[in-house]
């Protein structure tokens, strides 16, 4: 009964943003960025336990949190912040969508739509038990990365080596290597996760008792959302081997069609288009359930369209914004899914520090629920890291060597 939150935010950001990060990872670098899931496996934890527990303590989202401990000032900046990559994010997802549809011999302007109306939909059943059950299902399709990622052949005894034993690429720490680092430090703990998986423990009223099956449900969905990276990084691995070039994850289905047949070409593509689905859903909940927050509006997927009209039609104008942007004629896709990666990298350290700070309020939460010694020391170490990161990429976006970089297209 409470699994679900934590499984479906971790699923849900392997989304087709993950899938170009993680497979240029492996095109570029081959499975000598392996170690980074693991390392990122305990660290994608930590952090969404804390909103799994802080969602658990005081049945509220983390929009209207952050408004009522810092302030309207904060809470604005947080929120604006949110929306603004959830929108840049939306547009990936569907982007994926239009690239998939090209290679499936579909039009895009008929695709996209289509994902877009079903996409409302599946928010529209007045159910939230429904819209989960229907989510668990497309989380349990990515199952098929295991069976892909054994069809390409890696080299598991290097595999092995390089996710245990970490290791700086040949070629030594380029700034393309710090770039792809934080762009899939940014796609495997993105802002926002933070706030859907605290809305969504509030919307599915989980209760003290619920802390320790939460966090179970936590950590499992920390393990698959890792596993899948890795498969993910394996296939890319498979284009680094064979010397194939490609410009978008859509397209290196087709170039992996000899080496994994046409069902595994088809298998790979649906595998995109069903992380698109699964990411743009969460996404937008995200922002619908911040907003609505913030309004004071009624915003729970228990509620019909009559009852909630502000809270869906927020969900169904991000959703339909995106997937109008996405139809524009000559548009970078997939410069576009990578930089939004890299700006999600960068976005993240302010939420968790507000998230940190809001851990450590034994007032608001009591000796049960704060943050324990060692919680803070983890925490604040991942910070610390994800600042390092940012500035580091940030003064080599000001060289004028960056400008050359900055598109790591196949």
């Amino acid at each position: 009964m409470v699994a679900g939150p934590g499984l479906i935010v971790m699923v849900a950001d392997n989304d087709a943003g993950a899938i170009s990060t993680y497979t240029e990872s492996g095109a570029r670098f081959g499975t000598s960025l392996l170690w980074l899931m693991v390392l990122l496996l305990p660290v994608t934890y930590f952090i969404q336990e804390m909103v799994a527990r802080l969602g658990i303590a005081t049945g509220e989202g983390l929009a209207s949190i952050i408004y009522e401990r810092f302030g309207v000032w904060w809470g604005r900046f947080c929120l604006l912040d949110l929306l603004a990559v959830n929108f840049l994010t939306l547009v990936t997802e569907f982007a994926a969508v239009a690239l998939v549809a090209k290679q499936l011999g579909y039009s895009p302007s008929v695709a996209v739509p289509m994902a877009a109306i079903g996409l409302i939909l599946l928010v529209g059943t007045g159910s939230y038990r429904r819209w989960e059950r229907m989510t668990l299902l497309l989380c349990g399709l990515n199952l098929a990365w295991l069976w892909l990622a054994g069809v390409v052949r890696p080299d598991w005894g290097s595999a092995a080596f390089d996710s245990m034993v970490p290791t700086v690429p040949p070629g030594g720490l380029t700034g393309d290597l710090v770039f792809l680092v934080v762009a899939i430090v940014g796609t495997t703990i993105a802002p926002w996760q933070l706030f859907f998986q605290q809305s969504c423990v509030a919307d599915k009223r989980l209760r003290f008792a619920d802390l320790k099956a939460a966090r179970l449900d936590t950590a499992i969905g920390a393990v698959a959302i890792s596993i899948f990276a890795a498969c993910m990084m394996l296939i890319g691995d498979a284009m680094f081997r064979g010397g194939l070039r490609y410009d978008d994850p859509a397209q290196m289905a087709s170039a992996l069609e000899p080496l994994i047949g046409r069902f595994g070409r088809l298998a790979l593509l649906l595998l995109i288009l069903n992380s698109a689905v699964l990411g743009a859903t969460a996404i937008s909940l995200s922002s619908a359930w911040a907003w609505g927050e913030v309004m004071g509006w009624k915003n729970t997927l228990q509620a019909r369209l009559t009852e909630a009209p502000g809270f869906y039609s927020a969900y169904a104008v991000c959703t339909a914004a995106a997937a109008g942007l996405t139809l524009i004629p000559g548009a970078p896709l997939q410069e576009i899914i990578l930089w939004v990666q890299v700006l999600a990298g960068i976005m993240l350290p302010a939420a968790v520090v507000l998230l940190q700070l809001l851990l450590n309020d034994r007032e608001m939460l009591g000796a049960r629920f704060v943050n324990r010694r060692w919680n803070n020391v983890v925490n604040w170490s991942v910070i610390a890291l994800l600042f390092g990161l940012s500035f580091v990429l940030a003064v080599r976006a000001l060289l004028p060597a960056g400008a050359s970089s900055s598109s790591l297209l196949y």
